[in-house]
């Protein structure tokens, strides 16, 4: 029933494995990738017909994560999988980049490629997978795909290059970079790199471009199998007749208006000239409408021969610079008042506000995805609304070009932010481009650089990029340094590099054509580092380091960590002693599983009353030292006092005042501040305080002037210990009445030295009888020993 082909190779120590045939018979070309137990499926289906006034190529790619890949239920309402995830965005921008270059020109079918991750075994990432199962699927399917293509995950560990790493391997080593390929070139680049220098980051590219080719001679043999037959397609004609009429009927102006600098004066002068080509072809338009569109994009080829014979002949580009001048830039910091940083950064016609907002660990974005719940605590927005371009267009939810661009100044930035623990704080940055004609996606790496240290982050170095370009005609290139908006239109290639003084964090690259070589990445790297330098020197005029101290309108975050055996205490049963601490003090309190507090609050004071209360909470007590306290219960022989946060003692009414006190209540009353001086801590942790041998207006402890208490009538009664035979306990009176309290129980020593005691139901021995307490009796006496208390609760001496 199915006609299953299957070609299997190792690679990078595994195997990986290439099925068609079996899945999804009815589209194009489907294959299914697999490596370990990760399985991707990626069919492609392309229109037979050519929509009516199309002049573009409509490729679309869809990646999508299915959450039962990986045994997992989404969250959320509605419990299954919704609009794409900012990381499927990004795999599909990643699989179209190097597909949409390697298509015919003026072939305008729509196609249409997706990619789902039906099984995910947490250390095979799928996104090459998903890349090389497109790759396939396009070179199956029978369309006119210049491919294929091959992908590769490398990874660097200070030493040796790692392919395809595991997510481990990434995070303690130095690089992340994505290569995609064809048997002659590299088309598509994009890496995250912890300061790496250009000889690393090119070393790396070629490396993965090696480790490519096995991948692309593992389709090309599965092709040999399954491969359908390919496109008829129709021969353009030369055009060479309409080429010349458009050239004589605009030339002229198109070269005038590529000699402006301005770009609204040469925008317009070339809409003009546009224009009169329409008007020029309006016979055309009548008799073939098809001829008329196709005519029309000659215009287009015609401006970019213009652009890049004076780039490569006359060494002139569009705003009069050489090919490695930068342009002019202005930066300037603390460019908002209320943010808690921003940056207002310029260069040539390309600008952004970049803020930068600091929050506590509940600000942190939640990702619920295949790997499971993470928590992010770096964000980068960026914002491209279309007065930049000085154009009407839609203006809302970001769309992929918004989110691919973020994500690159995220990498570039990320590797130079210190770590949650040197900086406990959640940190969003958004770049909102103000103007465009340039990269604005490096000018958001320069801003947000510069809000960051604005911002008080300490951040290792200051980061900038820039935006190289490429003119390639046969043997001859030019390599252009921050390039405009037409330059990156009208040429080969667009090549992103950020990073430090020290090295790389970042580089991206896209070709528009079938690919770049060895030497040309070499020389734009080289170019690239030149203008990088001298981007940081700019901004270096605005603010060279990070400041010292946050803005006033950012929260302040206190750290400190407990035993993890006092995390209960401060939780409290539901909850209930962090809620209570939240919503009397004012400020935010998180504790993690290995007892780390982060008080966080724009009120110092707040963040003090919360650790206070803490400590209190989970520190001991200390014989001798002075506390704050609040009276919590008044009680006929004294007061509770709440001291430490979280620890209740209590005063003796003999330890309020030297004087004698009749009524606690006449002194004292609940709510009161007081300050106690702890007196003894018993074996069950009872506190006994005291006020009186304490000032009670600056804390400071006072001489204790009391005489010492008179023996009470009847004489001393000795030491408890040591003290012989007590014999049997018998008939216990309590206040003159009751009974004995139980029969021939046989106790033993109390206490070493202290002789048998003997039966306890029998009599007490030869203590004889206990004379009365002064006071009366002690059924009626609360300060007396027998309703309970401890001697060192009731004031008195234990004699």
């Amino acid at each position: 029933m199915f006609d299953k082909k299957t070609v299997s190779i190792e690679w990078g120590g595994k195997t990986l494995t290439l099925e068609t045939g079996k899945v999804a018979r009815q589209a194009d070309g489907a294959v299914i990738a697999t490596l370990g137990e990760t399985v991707v499926l990626c069919a492609v289906t392309a229109a037979k017909h050519v929509k009516e006034g199309q002049d573009f190529f409509p490729l679309t790619v869809h990646y999508q994560e299915k959450f039962s890949a990986a045994g997992r239920i989404p969250g959320g309402f509605f419990k299954r999988e919704r609009g794409a995830t900012e990381k499927e965005t990004l795999i599909s921008r990643l699989i179209d980049r190097p597909l949409r270059p390697l298509f015919p020109e003026g072939f305008y079918n729509e196609i249409n490629c997706i990619a789902q991750v039906l099984s995910y075994d947490g250390e095979n990432e799928p996104d090459i997978l998903a890349m090389v199962a497109a790759s396939a699927a396009m070179t199956l399917s029978g369309v006119p795909f210049m491919g294929p293509i091959g992908a590769a995950r490398v990874g660097y560990d200070g030493t040796d290059y790692i392919l395809n790493p595991t997510d481990e391997q990434v995070d303690a080593g130095l690089l992340d970079l994505v290569v995609a390929a064809t048997h002659d070139a590299v088309m598509m680049v994009e890496s995250e790199a912890k300061e790496l220098s250009e000889e690393i980051m090119l070393g790396a590219v070629m490396f993965a471009h090696r480790e490519s080719q096995k991948v692309i001679d593992a389709i090309i043999k599965l092709a040999e199998q399954a491969a359908k037959e390919p496109w008829e397609l129709k021969v353009q004609d030369d055009k060479v007749e309409v080429k010349a009429k458009l050239k004589k009927l605009i030339g002229k102006d198109l070269e005038a208006a590529y000699k402006l600098t301005d770009k609204q004066a040469r925008q317009t002068a070339i809409n003009e000239a546009r224009t009169k080509a329409r008007d020029g072809l309006t016979d055309l338009k009548d008799s073939d409408p098809q001829a008329y569109l196709a005519s029309l994009k000659l215009v287009k080829k015609l401006e970019a021969d213009i652009v890049r014979t004076a780039i490569l002949k006359e060494g002139r580009r569009i705003d009069g610079r050489d090919t490695k001048t930068v342009r002019p830039i202005v930066a300037e910091v603390h460019f908002l008042p209320r943010a808690h940083g921003s940056a207002l950064f310029t260069r040539g016609e390309t600008q952004t506000i970049a803020t930068c907002t600091l929050g506590t660990r509940d600000s942190e974005q939640m990702i619920d995805g295949l790997g499971g719940l993470s928590y992010q605590h770096f964000m980068l927005h960026y914002n491209f609304p279309p007065y930049s371009v000085g154009e009407v267009g839609r203006f809302g939810a970001p769309g992929r070009r918004e989110v691919g661009h973020g994500k690159l100044a995220w990498r570039a930035l990320h590797g130079v932010l210190p770590t949650k623990e040197e900086f406990p704080y959640t940190i969003r940055l958004t770049s909102d481009i103000t103007e465009s004609n340039g990269s604005s996606s490096m000018a958001s790496v320069c801003g947000g650089s510069l809000s960051l240290m604005d911002a008080g982050v300490p951040i290792r170095r200051p980061v900038s990029g820039i935006a190289m370009g490429l003119i390639l005609e046969g043997k001859e290139f030019a390599v252009l340094s921050d390039i405009l908006g037409d330059e990156d239109h009208l040429g080969d290639m667009d090549f992103k590099v950020a990073g430090t003084s020290e090295g790389i964090t970042t580089m991206q690259m896209d070709i528009k054509i079938a690919g770049i070589t060895e030497e040309i990445m070499k020389v734009a790297l080289d170019q690239a580092k030149e203008g990088r330098i001298h981007i940081l020197a700019e901004m270096a005029k605005a603010l060279d380091h990070t400041r010292e101290e946050l803005s006033a309108h950012a929260p302040r975050i206190e750290t400190f960590t407990i035993d993890k055996s006092k995390i209960r205490e401060v939780i409290g049963t539901g909850g209930k002693v962090i809620r209570e601490i939240v919503a009397t003090t004012g400020a935010k309190v998180d504790i993690d599983d290995e007892g780390v507090i982060k008080v966080s609050s724009s009120d110092p004071a707040q963040i003090e009353a919360a650790i206070k209360w803490i400590k209190g909470l989970v520190e001991e007590a200390e014989v001798g030292k002075v506390y704050d306290g609040k009276v919590v219960n008044l009680v006929d022989f004294g007061a509770f006092v709440n001291f430490m946060g979280g620890k209740d003692g209590l005063v003796h009414v003999s330890e309020i005042r030297n004087e004698r006190v009749e009524k606690v209540s006449d002194v004292l009353s609940e709510g009161q501040e007081v300050k106690v001086k702890v007196l003894e801590i018993d074996p069950r942790g009872k506190v006994r305080l005291s006020m009186r041998v304490v000032d009670q207006e600056t804390g400071a402890e006072l001489e204790d002037t009391r005489p010492a208490r008179e023996p009470r009538e009847g004489g001393d009664r000795g030491p408890r210990s040591g003290g012989g035979d007590r014999g049997d306990r018998g008939d216990r009176q309590r206040g003159g009445g009751g009974g004995g309290r139980g029969g021939d129980r046989d106790r033993g020593p109390r206490r070493e030295g202290g002789g048998d005691r003997g039966p306890r139901g029998e009599g007490r021995g030869d203590r004889g009888p206990r004379p009365p307490r002064e006071g009366g009796e002690n059924g009626s006496d609360k300060g007396g020993d027998d309703i309970g208390l401890p001697a060192f609760l009731t004031g008195g001496s234990d004699d």
